[in-house]
């Protein structure tokens, strides 16, 4: 249980933002720093009852409100300037939410009452002039929730090593809204997360991390209300201390508090990390143009929000705003949302939407030193959890892969690129008569990409490994369609990325026929196969191991449907495939030297694991094959025979268009090989392989090998490092 805070002894300084609770009662903070006043506003039966807050400094009102106790529904009314050429938007009709509320209820009810300029009924904008109309009818309310009420037992945190780490990101509701197994009445919610069902399904596939999409509490924008569609991923967020209160069974406020930790606590019980996807980039009050007053906008518009020098929202998100770091109590309000998820629901990591917006300088350019990379360096609980960078946003020089700092891992895109375009796209060009990329991208990437993670002391576990994402096409449809079809975004299929590196096998979307089905299927298992037996920390994508189809659709973000619910009815061929993912990551776990946190070499070095690249023919890979851009071939040979505990391990992977005879190398210590994996529909696990010969491979497939090594006496590698 958390100590209790003792009161202060001085009214001099300002309390911590949010509530404190004293025994004397609540005491409420909240930064409006260019405020004249500021109410809080409690809500009930007979309406609203105002309390002024009576102290003011260094930009914070505070007062003790004995009245804010659990259960209490409340908000802000904040009186000040309405400048916005000097970016001050205070308008005190407009009800506004607690930055620090820890839980919110209702929804935003979309019309002109909830913007704090004027705006009219056919979407008219004028984001100079103040709007009079009272919002408290239209928008959510904070809510006073016991963070001490809920009984955590025996909880202990996973602690996940990075080099054992298999992230699995998930949406609360897809995974669980179709589950069989799952009671009815919580499929879809938090409760259903911790359902043994569900935690068979992690366990038995092997992931060890559940990283959620956005389950901060979060609004849909109104242009998707107007098309009858939901903002579905979550990245609009209303409140940054707030679990989003529609993913829960429970209905009252404390209820769904409690529902979130007892989804967190059941899954620490089949040892599964919980990994928050949060977006402190932006919120849901878009630009000043067309943007709604909810809550940051009309407390400190030009505190909280990086304007220009016409009170213009500088936006490096594409959602209309960007949160300013460069503030500090912006940047503590960040900093204190993650310990309150780390302390309060034992949360075991983050994974930053955009991440450079938050670290851009004075002078708006990405800065790998600023104060809020120093602070999560330095904080003595946030950095011991895990971080992961989504390491670009949409700014000028956004793209940042590799160059965050140590305490990070990061979204590795070149290995997305680098997977999709050799046994996809280039195979397709092929067929086409073209030349694709050749293999020297490949190579580095599942090396572990040291290129771009090499420095500071960084290994290839700095590198989140991905094939898809929740942003993109599954990787299904990775096989079966070379066009987006968004059409049922309402968006005349304008949205979504056109650089997908796909190919559908000669026939656009689904297809009978048995030999496209195959081929797409060797397909998903050269992409599973690359991804779960490189280097670095792989990420799978919920229903991936499934074969789950968006039927195209690369940017699902707006649809709560069938669409992007997992579908757990499967198919003869579904099975199959969850049983090679399983398989590949039960491979991964035995074979410690394709997961070392230390980059492999090309000489034997004490400690370290040997990588080597060899043709077809079994020889070192020379300068010229690595330019070919025609080459579509190539070997990689893992070993510590060098080691203590001595073992190899050889990945083939051929993405020609015919089958091939693929000789293997000479390796000193190994004395056969035994062949544990292969993409072709019929996999000869099992057999034996003499130390020089060679194996037949299909057209565009991955094969995998352990050695025997002599004096060992099994063909299986130590399942440790």
């Amino acid at each position: 249980m958390a100590a209790r805070i003792r009161p202060r002894q001085s009214i001099e300084r300002p309390p911590r933002l949010g509530l404190t609770h004293h025994e004397t009662g609540a005491e409420v903070a909240v930064l409006a720093r260019h405020a004249t006043a500021v109410e809080v506003c409690l809500s009930g039966p007979e309406g609203e009852r105002r309390i002024p807050l009576r102290r003011n400094a260094h930009g914070i009102w505070w007062d003790l409100v004995p009245e804010l106790v659990p259960g209490t529904r409340y908000g802000f009314r904040v009186h000040g300037p309405w400048s916005p050429d000097q970016g001050h938007r205070h308008n005190p009709v407009k009800l506004l939410l607690d930055p620090y509320a820890q839980a919110v209820e209702g929804e935003v009810a979309w019309g002109p009452e909830v913007y704090g300029h004027v705006v009219g009924e056919d979407g008219w904008s004028d984001p100079d002039t103040l709007d009079d109309r009272d919002s408290a009818g239209s928008v959510p309310r904070s809510v006073v929730v016991d963070q001490q009420a809920f009984d955590w037992g025996e909880d202990t945190l996973p602690d996940v090593p990075w080099s054992e780490t298999v992230l699995y990101e998930a949406h609360v509701r897809g995974l669980t809204r179709l589950h069989p197994d799952v009671p009815e009445d919580l499929r879809g919610t938090y409760a259903a997360l911790g359902h043994p069902a569900v935690l068979e399904h992690l366990t038995g596939l092997g992931v060890t991390s559940l990283e959620l999409l956005p389950i901060q509490a979060f609004t849909s924008e109104p242009a998707l209300v107007g098309r009858g569609l939901v903002n579905y991923w979550g990245y609009n967020s209303l409140g940054f201390f707030a679990p989003h209160a529609r993913y829960a069974a429970a209905q009252d406020p404390q209820g769904v508090v409690d529902e979130v930790k007892g989804a967190v606590r059941s899954l620490h019980e089949a040892g599964i990390e919980v990994i928050l996807d949060v977006v402190y980039n932006h919120t849901a009050e878009q630009s000043v143009w067309n943007g709604p007053t909810l809550s940051f906008r009309g407390l400190d518009n030009s505190t909280y929000y990086r304007l220009d020098d016409r009170g213009r929202d500088i936006d490096v998100t594409g959602c209309g705003n960007t949160l300013d770091l460069r503030e500090p109590q912006v940047a503590r309000m960040v900093l204190d949302s993650l310990r309150h998820w780390v302390e309060d629901y034992h949360v075991d990591g983050f994974r930053f939407d955009l991440a450079p917006a938050l670290a851009r300088g004075r002078d708006d350019a990405y800065d790998r030193e600023h104060a809020f990379h120093v602070a999560l360096e330095t904080d003595p609980v946030l950095s011991r959890v895990k971080l992961i960078a989504e390491p670009w946003d949409v700014g000028v020089h956004g793209w940042r892969t590799g160059q965050f700092p140590a305490v990070f891992a990061e979204w590795n895109d070149r290995f997305r690129d680098a997977a999709r375009s050799f046994w996809l796209a280039d195979v397709g060009r092929r067929l086409h008569g073209h030349s694709g990329h050749g293999v020297r991208e490949l190579a580095t990437r599942i090396a572990g990409s040291a290129d771009l993670f090499a420095h500071g002391g960084r290994g290839p576990i700095a590198s989140v490994n991905l094939v898809t994402a929740h942003d993109g096409y599954t990787l299904a449809d990775l096989t079966a369609y070379e066009h987006k079809h968004n059409e049922a975004n309402g968006e005349e299929n304008r949205d979504g990325h056109g650089d997908n590196r796909s190919w559908n096998h000669g026939v656009e979307g689904p297809d009978a026929d048995p030999e496209v089905q195959r081929h797409r299927r060797r397909s998903l298992r050269n992409l599973l196969g690359t991804l779960l037996l490189s280097p670095g920390v792989p990420m799978l994508v919920a229903g991936d191991e499934l074969g789950r189809t968006q039927q195209g659709n690369n940017n699902a973000y707006c649809q709560d449907s069938e669409l992007t619910w997992v579908d757990w009815e499967l198919d003869a061929w579904q099975r199959e495939l969850l049983t090679d993912t399983t398989a590949l990551l039960g491979l991964r776990r035995e074979l410690a030297l394709l997961r070392a946190p230390e980059f492999a070499g090309f000489d034997a070095l004490p400690g370290r694991t040997r990588l080597r690249w060899f043709d077809e023919s079994g020889q070192v890979m020379g300068e010229h094959q690595w330019n070919d851009p025609h080459r579509s071939t190539l070997t990689a040979v893992h070993d510590t025979l060098h080691h203590d505990q001595p073992a190899a391990v050889a990945l083939l992977l051929h993405a020609g268009t015919d089958r091939a005879e693929l000789a293997l190398p000479q390796i000193d210590g190994v004395v056969g090989w035994e062949l544990r994996f292969s993409s072709e529909a019929e996999p000869r696990v099992g057999t034996a392989v003499e130390a020089t010969g060679s194996v037949d491979v299909g057209a565009t497939s991955l094969t995998v090998l352990t050695g025997r090594v002599a004096g060992v006496g099994t063909a299986r590698p130590p399942a440790s490092s």
